[in-house]
């Protein structure tokens, strides 16, 4: 009994204790202003019902005394769009909140908005009110209208006749989206198609992908994160597969961020004025296809730019198709790759032609070919380089000899092409004003591309590549 007596009593002094020390904890008013770690949260392109991802502000007490911040709250209370979570409790206004002296909280920031129209602004604040004055960080989202494609067990998210998708909304695509055979997908200016993580979009045998972009309206073509850290990201979604005898017309249009591009299967596609760029593997994966591709503006992608398996047929006229990479930097990251075999998914070896023209443009990247062709004996291997800019460091990797091939008609090696901006973050592959590319071009050639990919007029003194230097 006695026993039993000291423990209660042990055990009571110790919560005593406890709770004296708890009670020692002395909270005032703050006397200076808080920081943070920033007074504004972009939360980016979000999309209507959908919840973007968390954006997280750090409040610092810089006082040497624990304070209570009287009031923290959003500025537009419960109708706000926007979801905050103050110190690990959601809500949208806070009384008292403590902050240790030279300690911080976090602030969760979040929205899931309904779009009012195609494109709308959401904005709010969160307030800080105290004796030191009242103090707020701002938030701001662009909010699009969206139409959901979603394939689920029982939704196979196909598209069995012709389609238009125009700007007013944009298209989110959860797994894959197919385009039935001999049906037809126009996607129209200014539209901005999004692919979630593992998504993709299959264009069947016989069916038409028409992407059809303006330089004042490109179509984009991207992952669903939105955040501009996920611009410079490879593997945000898939790829586009083309099957055998389907067809590609893509004009203006921005393609980036996926494992592959296009991938092309016995396709006949034809790509200008346009920019594909940050791709795990290969921005265009091209199995015996045709290609004729004019102003095409390439960068970016681990294995190759372009890959070219079991032959086909291809005219690139004035393309820049770069490959700089620090992210991929572990890759073959070519330029241009091309072969006469393809492994198909048996595993069995496929062979057949190839007839590759590149004409009044450049192939550069940071390794020490840009170029890599492998032919298979037996097999036709036809290519022209003609008034081309190369990188090009011997014959072992490239597979052709750049100074004695006749194939190879005045063009230049080695020589830095020199890209305003090559980087991944603020890419721009005009060249500058020394660049040895201005002024290479064969005029025959460029007359059958007139106006590079801004429009300018090239028909004059033409530069190499895409972009005409003025």
């Amino acid at each position: 009994m006695k026993f039993k007596l000291l423990l209660a009593f042990s055990f009571w002094m110790l919560v005593m204790a406890v709770s004296c020390n708890k009670d020692d904890i002395s909270f005032d008013a703050p006397s200076q202003e808080l920081s943070f770690s920033r007074d504004t949260v972009f939360c980016d392109t979000v999309y209507h019902q959908v919840r973007s991802e968390t954006y997280a502000v750090k409040v610092y007490n810089n006082e040497d005394k624990d304070i209570l911040i009287p009031r923290i709250h959003l500025e537009k209370g419960a109708t706000s769009l926007y979801k905050i979570n103050v110190d690990g409790k959601p809500g949208y206004d806070f009384k008292d909140v403590p902050l240790r002296k030279k300690d911080s909280l976090y602030i969760f920031v979040e929205i899931a908005p309904e779009a009012a129209g195609p494109q709308a602004i959401a904005e709010d604040k969160v307030l800080f009110q105290s004796p030191a004055g009242q103090q707020q960080v701002v938030l701001f989202s662009v909010v699009q209208d969206a139409e959901f494609f979603i394939k689920t067990p029982t939704n196979p998210n196909v598209l069995t006749s012709t389609t238009n998708w125009t700007s007013n909304k944009a298209k989110i695509i959860y797994g894959d989206l197919t385009i039935d055979q001999n049906a037809v997908l126009n996607i129209q200016q200014g539209t901005k198609v999004y692919f979630h993580k593992n998504s993709g979009m299959k264009v069947l045998s016989g069916a038409t992908l028409n992407i059809n972009g303006t330089l004042a309206n490109n179509v984009t073509l991207r992952g669903d994160r939105n955040d501009p850290a996920y611009d410079t990201i490879p593997k945000n979604w898939n790829s586009i597969k083309m099957s055998a005898g389907s067809t590609l017309n893509m004009n203006y249009t921005r393609l980036f961020g996926g494992s592959r591009g296009l991938e092309l299967k016995q396709t006949n596609a034809t790509i200008n004025n346009s920019f594909i760029h940050t791709f795990q593997e290969y921005g265009i994966y091209s199995v015996a296809s045709t290609i004729n591709a004019k102003n095409l503006v390439m960068n970016n992608c681990g294995e190759s730019a372009i890959g070219i398996f079991k032959g086909g047929n291809y005219d690139l006229t004035h393309c820049t198709v770069a490959n700089y990479s620090d992210l991929l930097h572990s890759y073959n990251r070519n330029g241009l790759y091309a072969s006469n075999e393809w492994t198909n998914e048996s595993g069995t070896k496929e062979q057949g032609a190839l007839i590759l023209n590149v004409r009044n443009s450049i192939v550069y990247s940071d390794r020490d070919n840009s170029v890599s062709f492998e032919q298979t004996p037996g097999q036709q291997f036809n290519f022209t380089l003609q008034n081309c800019l190369i990188k090009y460091s011997g014959t072992s990797e490239a597979g052709f000899n750049f100074d004695t091939n006749t194939n190879v008609i005045q063009s230049l090696k080695n020589q830095d092409p020199l890209f305003v901006n090559y980087f991944a973050a603020k890419m721009n592959m005009r060249v500058k004003q020394n660049s040895p590319a201005i002024g290479k071009g064969s005029t025959t050639v460029a007359v059958t591309v007139p106006t590079d990919i801004a429009n300018v007029s090239r028909t004059s003194n033409p530069t190499l590549g895409a972009y005409q230097y003025f």
